[in-house]
């Protein structure tokens, strides 16, 4: 069996498939003092058995980033070339709150007598002009007291053999060495170093989870553990434990890849990927079949309505799926602010207390009790867990009449969501209309049709075991392995050379690519290298609406490896029968008694006319009036307009 588990901020959600393709299924809690304990606990109560592989996407790069009680970041050194000790402080002059005279910058990872100058020098062309004292620096490296070191020297892209020789010394006196030209080796020495340090922050935290949870998978035979990076690929446990900076966006990129492999099998040209969850709610986008990569990113800074705040947290360079976030899932808090405005987030109620309707202490009334009080979600896991819906209908009326404020908070809700739709559709010149909206987390398809009817999109597919389909998304990654070159000369050569330098049976190719006199590149992918400057122009134009009449400057090639992985095969749903059906009062701008259904009970080809409720064990499917829905042959809803 095949296992792939999914930790979230509320849940941690576990999908086994065996050789003969029946699939097992667990979502219970998320324990997030000690994430592996819920792991644990999941594959046990879960009954997963025969274990060979386990895949992993895991929030606790990005949990620990942001400060979770339990996962201090450990003290890490920085070594830096002499005169350059203040970058990660100096940064990019930004300013992320123009009209804010008392906005404070982040912290910089690395206080100021942890930084350490060394006296050597490269120049732009990779020339060494100083090579370092080796002797110097082991007395240095001996008396540093720290947790971890990050070595980042200038130009070290070009020729990194000082950050060699700085490495092969620190090494012999720590075990976590995070090294600038192994994690990202690309100009703009303040983002590299960003990277690198995070990465030395993140080794300590990481290589000990994942050492724990080895530990404690000896009860299913140690299978070989896979992590899911950023990037939408799967890298194995010691790749992980070195350069962890590449699973900080782990789960929401498991999501994405899943609406790759099935809008090809479902022949869906372009889709929009919406994932709703407990805590959050992300949007990406897949253009023929493909997912969308970027390489800038920004961690533990601030958002404004899903789009990142240049300037506000700490700078990653590593390719990222591109993803739009915003608080807004299932937990996230309703409240009124001090002038009597009903507001939905930032805040959430997590997993423990979680919403008033769990029943488990919650005294914030929350977008699930929005639903739970509507008549929309009655229980959860099969009804295995109910919902108090008195409860909710009174925390709620705490705030005002419970049904105008349950329904004004899902439209605010709906707004915040919306906005993190365009920003990966609209912004990047694709128009939302061209797509189908795949939807899914335990609260995506609750939410589906409103949002395809803000955005204007016709269609809507519900994939099987939405609540899970991070998790179910993750048996189709492949194995990707990644590798980089700044300034290439040779492109096909380059591009060869990195291809060598990384396991694969076959490669993506990527190139960053701006007009000469531009600061910032595009990120484009690479079929021919002849036409890297025509496949440049039109991104470029979709994008800002022009293009100049100036040559192409190519910044830094990367390369994946890929290493296919074993396409598992999903239970087709049953060719006949008719499903039961019982009735209970739903509000939709009126009350209306609405038909229930259960999902595993429907057949293909079954049709069902809205209003109507979807009920199966990982979510709630809502289908709005004047939207019908269709079981298609692979077991997957769709939903359009009447």
């Amino acid at each position: 069996m095949i296992v792939a588990v999914d930790v979230g901020g509320t849940f941690t959600d576990i999908v086994g498939i065996d050789e003969n393709g029946k699939i097992t299924i667990y979502k219970g809690l998320t324990t997030p003092k000690s994430p592996e304990i819920g792991v644990y606990e999941g594959l046990k109560k879960g009954n997963f058995h025969d274990v060979k592989e386990i895949i992993h996407a895991t929030t606790i790069a990005t949990n620990a980033i942001l400060g979770q009680i339990n996962l201090e970041l450990p003290e890490v050194a920085l070594l830096t070339t002499k005169g350059f000790k203040d970058v990660i402080e100096i940064g990019r002059q930004n300013r992320p709150e123009l009209y804010n005279p008392f906005f404070d910058k982040p912290a910089p990872l690395v206080p100021r007598d942890k930084r350490y100058e060394i006296n050597e020098r490269v120049n732009a062309e990779g020339k060494i002009i100083q090579r370092v004292n080796e002797e110097e620096v082991d007395n240095l490296i001996k008396s540093i007291k720290a947790d971890a070191i990050a070595i980042s020297f200038l130009h070290s892209y070009i020729n990194p053999d000082n950050e060699k020789i700085v490495a092969q010394i620190a090494r012999k006196y720590f075990k976590y060495v995070s090294v600038s030209h192994e994690i990202a080796p690309e100009p703009r020495e303040y983002e590299r170093t960003s990277t690198t340090v995070l990465n030395a922050k993140l080794m300590p935290i990481v290589s000990r989870y994942l050492e724990a949870l080895e530990s404690l998978l000896m009860d299913f035979s140690s299978p070989p553990i896979f992590i899911m990076a950023s990037s939408g690929g799967l890298i194995d446990k010691e790749e992980a434990s070195r350069r962890p900076v590449q699973i900080i966006e782990s789960g929401p990129a498991a999501g994405v890849v899943g609406v790759a492999y099935f809008s090809e099998l479902l022949n869906i040209k372009n889709a929009i990927s919406f994932d709703m969850g407990g805590t959050t709610a992300k949007a990406g986008t897949v253009v023929d079949h493909k997912i969308e990569i970027t390489t800038e990113y920004e961690v533990g800074g601030k958002a404004h309505h899903g789009r990142v705040i240049k300037g506000s947290g700490y700078p990653v360079r590593f390719p990222f799926v591109d993803l739009s976030e915003v608080s807004a899932g299932g937990g996230t808090i309703i409240w009124k602010d001090s002038a009597g405005g009903l507001r939905v987030g930032p805040l959430s109620a997590g997993a423990d207390p979680g919403p008033i309707s769990y029943a488990r202490g919650g005294k914030d009334p929350t977008l699930t009790d929005a639903n739970v009080a509507l008549g929309r979600v009655e229980s959860l896991l099969s009804g295995e867990m109910k919902l108090d819906k008195e409860g909710a209908i009174k925390g709620l009326n705490r705030l005002g009449d419970y049904v105008e404020i349950a329904n004004e908070a899902i439209k605010l809700a709906n707004m915040e969501m919306g906005r993190a739709i365009r920003l990966v559709t609209v912004e990047r010149g694709l128009d939302p209309e061209d797509f189908t909206l795949f939807a899914y987390g335990g609260a995506g398809p609750q939410y589906a049709i409103d949002l395809a009817e803000e955005m204007g999109i016709s269609t809507v597919v519900i994939p099987p075991y939405p609540g899970l389909f991070s998790a179910l998304g993750m048996l189709f990654a492949d194995k990707k392995y990644e590798a980089r070159k700044s300034y290439p000369k040779d492109l096909e050569k380059d591009f060869e050379e990195l291809e060598a330098k990384v396991k694969g049976k076959y490669y993506l190719r990527y190139a960053d690519v701006r007009y000469e006199g531009q600061g910032w590149e595009i990120t484009i992918p690479v079929s021919d290298v002849k036409k890297i400057k025509e496949d440049f122009e039109s991104i470029h134009k979709k994008i800002y609406g022009f293009t100049l009449d100036r040559d192409i400057e190519i910044t830094t090639i990367r390369v994946f490896g890929i290493i296919p992985s074993y396409k598992v095969t999903l239970p087709k749903p049953k060719t006949e029968g008719k499903p039961s059906v019982k009735f209970r009062k739903v509000y939709f701008e009126e009350w209306i008694e609405t038909p229930i259904y259960n999902r595993e009970e429907l057949p293909s080809n079954y049709e069902i006319e809205g209003p109507a409720i979807i009920e199966e064990y990982s979510s709630t499917i809502v289908i709005k009036p004047n939207w019908k829905a269709i079981v298609d042959d692979n077991g997957f809803i769709k939903i359009s307009k009447v």
